[in-house]
């Protein structure tokens, strides 16, 4: 089995980026399964054909996008990417694209194709906070999610993917008081405790259990 696991390079004016930094430090094999890690841009569109000239060239069975959402407590696997880019902030080569359709032909909204329910349980297993998060907001990680699943529906059938948000680490929080951080180390461990559920879960339902928010 192999997995593609992306990390999106630093944006917003922040010199790290906590998704590229964790993904690097990821073991080059977890239960049995290739971990293929790739950095890709902060730039709509753009980061959608790298993955996709990495998906060509690898054949991935599964894809997981990983995220910076600053703020967040912890680790987030995303349940759905809606078809919107609404850019709040431009990326990183100025597009700020706002209330535009991300592929004229894509469904409304995919969902995700990973077990995020046994993903999060596995996480909280390893002793790292996570849940389910109901929304990827609309700028870049939302894109990528939502183009890398368009892909999966219409180019890669045999491939799966999802994403996951990750909050800062520590050091960027340093000029952001009371601001949600965690450590690398920590969020190295999540990451593999999700990508062992990926592995585990191949080919099965994932686990019934409350996910859900009331708000």
């Amino acid at each position: 089995m192999k997995i593609l696991v992306t990390g999106f390079d630093p944006f917003g004016g922040d010199t790290t980026n906590p998704a590229i930094e964790a993904v690097k430090r990821l073991p080059d094999e977890i239960k049995g399964a290739t971990i293929i890690k790739l950095e890709i841009p902060t730039v709509f569109f753009k980061s959608a054909e790298v993955v996709k000239d990495a998906m060509k060239k690898e054949e991935p069975d599964y894809i997981l996008n990983i995220g910076q959402a600053g703020g967040r407590f912890g680790l987030t696997p995303e349940r759905v990417a809606i078809n919107q880019d609404d850019a709040r902030i431009p990326d990183n080569e100025g597009n700020q694209p706002i209330d535009t359709p991300i592929q004229p032909d894509g469904e409304s909204a995919y969902f995700s194709q990973l077990p995020i329910k046994a993903m999060v349980d596995a996480m909280k297993n390893a002793g790292v906070p996570a849940s389910i998060s109901n929304t990827a907001g609309t700028f870049v990680c939302n894109h990528i999610m939502y183009q890398t699943l368009y892909l999966t529906h219409t180019e890669f059938p045999n491939a799966k993917a999802g994403f996951m948000h990750i909050p800062f680490l520590t050091d960027q929080v340093i000029d952001r008081p009371e601001t949600a951080s965690m450590s690398l180390d920590d969020l190295v461990k999540g990451i593999t405790a999700a990508i062992e559920a990926i592995v585990e879960f191949d080919g099965k339902e994932d686990v019934k259990v409350v996910g859900g928010a009331t708000h």
